[in-house]
């Protein structure tokens, strides 16, 4: 979700191929044998496999809204690392063999952090969206879907109105777009995102 935010803040073309994860095809596994996705093959045939490099990389090409100025690396590595580790197991708690409550207590001590950094702006960086709010908020949309009840008896105003903000934008819903499981062959399906 955070790639697509960023490939269509950029008004990257792209050919869309929605891979079932437990179906993953060859020509992906080809592409990037770590079997996740997001997989980006670029023109030159250059593969970037992590979205948080392809939002870089995109954006360094084109940035009309100045994304990369609201980078916050320290802050989406807490999210990249311990934010994400707790949602896991909150989230899907069989699957890790985890307390699920204790992992969700973790995580809201990010939402908190995150809290207290809205207090200041609207967004994380500032006054304007930015590469730190596209990278962080699809990761707090999953956290907060877990048990919605829970979530709004927090003490996370300004986590709800900026997360319901980016929800009600264009842009996000410009990238929800669903297509069927790809298939090799099915003609390719340019995404102009906010055309």
């Amino acid at each position: 979700m955070r790639a697509r935010l960023a490939l269509a803040a950029s008004a990257t073309t792209v050919e869309l191929r929605e891979v079932k994860l437990s179906a993953k095809p060859d020509a992906m596994l080809a592409l990037s044998p770590k079997a996740t996705v997001p997989v980006l093959l670029m023109p030159d045939g250059t593969v970037i496999e992590e979205s948080i490099d392809i939002m870089r990389g995109t954006l360094a090409r084109n940035d009309p809204e100045g994304w990369l100025d609201r980078d916050d690396p320290d802050l989406i590595a807490i999210n990249d690392g311990r934010f994400k580790h707790d949602l896991d197991r909150y989230k899907y708690p069989e699957r890790h063999g985890s307390n699920s409550d204790a992992h969700r207590a973790s995580g809201l001590t990010f939402l908190l952090l995150l809290e207290e950094r809205l207090a200041n702006a609207p967004h994380l960086c500032g006054d304007k969206r930015g590469l730190a709010d596209a990278a962080i908020i699809p990761f707090v949309r999953q956290f907060a879907s877990v048990d919605q009840h829970w979530f709004v008896a927090q003490p996370l105003d300004r986590v709800r109105h900026w997360l319901s903000t980016y929800l009600a934008s264009t842009l996000f819903d410009a990238i929800m777009v669903r297509l069927p499981p790809w298939s090799p062959l099915d003609q390719p399906k340019a995404v102009d995102w906010l055309r």
